[in-house]
């Protein structure tokens, strides 16, 4: 991928240049011979998915595990669904976790980050990929892009997927239109206070994969604020050249309301909040406030013209601490 203009950071142009790669530099056979005894977990988080997640599964299994020896577990987390995504992801080849099975005895959570934390912890790859259970139009593609710089390069830890992500409504399609958060939100977001990120594509892309040695170190943010944490922490633990990424292609999956879009763009400055806390860049640990109020049309025979639905939501964020600290203290613990 080129960046065509000269006008950004001549630290993140050198990045860009040297980390970022396309994911069909890599064939699965070169990747499995490159393994050296190493493990591969793909871990799928995966709430209400029960017309995507099959055919997800069967082809990182048929292609990745059955016809190629790369992938080494398949793991679905399910995330206190209810519908048959539990059965569907069984039925196409994969292992099933619950969500509050992997966390049991812990403070409940909600949200895909406390699935990625529960799938870490039901995992013993020593690289772990995580893949959306949403997609249409899966290709193999997306795991081994994923996986290519970090079985080729040891000297990279984590690499985040980019893609095409094309808007898909009634009446059209608007190629690239799919990212709103990432440009409304996150991108200025990242621009101002962690510029040495503002390389990435898709900062909050779904599709990423790290060494378990690294993401045993962070700790996992629920609601949607993983993500953007993620990033922030491995850049402090491991530094910009130990991050890459890679180009997947097109990504199509369901789109959220933009009602959903505005909690999502919530969530994701809190968390925001709390890393910039940290720095002492902000004097109290939590902003003033962790409701959003957004206004809704309501039904039209109830309500007139002017007037709106008051929809209050508690878009706050907790965490999960490292995986690698919480295994520490259950040992402390029992040994104690």
């Amino acid at each position: 991928m080129g960046y065509a203009r000269t006008t950004i950071a001549p630290t993140v142009g050198d990045w860009a240049a040297r980390r970022t790669a396309v994911a069909g530099r890599w064939t699965p056979w070169e990747l499995a011979m490159a393994k050296d005894g190493r493990r591969v977990s793909v871990v799928l988080p995966a709430r209400n998915e029960e017309s995507t997640v099959g055919p997800i599964v069967r082809s990182i299994r048929e292609h990745l595990v059955e016809r190629v020896p790369l992938v080494d577990d398949v793991l679905v987390v399910d995330s206190r669904s209810h519908d048959a995504t539990a059965a569907v992801a069984v039925a196409a080849g994969a292992r099933v976790v619950g969500q509050d099975e992997m966390t049991r005895g812990l403070p409940r959570l909600e949200g895909k980050g406390d699935a990625l934390w529960a799938g870490l912890a039901a995992t013993d790859g020593d690289l772990v990929a995580f893949v959306d259970a949403d997609l249409r139009e899966f290709q193999p593609a997306f795991v081994t892009g994923l996986l290519g710089p970090l079985l080729t390069d040891h000297s990279v830890t984590f690499v985040k997927g980019f893609y095409h992500r094309p808007l898909v409504r009634s009446t059209d399609v608007e190629a690239d239109a799919g990212g709103r958060v990432t440009e409304i939100m996150a991108r200025p977001l990242f621009n101002l206070f962690w510029p040495d990120l503002a390389g990435f594509v898709q900062p909050l892309a779904g599709e990423y994969a790290g060494r378990r040695s690294a993401l045993e170190q962070i700790p996992f943010v629920s609601g949607y604020g993983v993500e953007t944490a993620m990033l922030i922490d491995l850049l402090d633990l491991c530094g910009l050249d130990a991050l890459a990424q890679v180009d997947l292609g097109e990504r199509r999956h369901r789109h959220q309301s933009t009602e959903a879009l505005g909690r999502m763009s919530a969530q994701i400055l809190l968390t925001a909040w709390s890393r910039l806390y940290h720095k002492g860049w902000v004097i109290s640990e939590r902003p003033p406030g962790s409701l959003l109020t957004q206004f809704r049309r309501g039904d039209a025979a109830a309500l007139s013209s002017l007037e709106r639905e008051i929809v209050v939501s508690d878009v706050s964020v907790q965490e999960r601490p490292p995986l690698g600290q919480h295994r520490r203290s259950l040992a402390t613990a029992t040994s104690g």
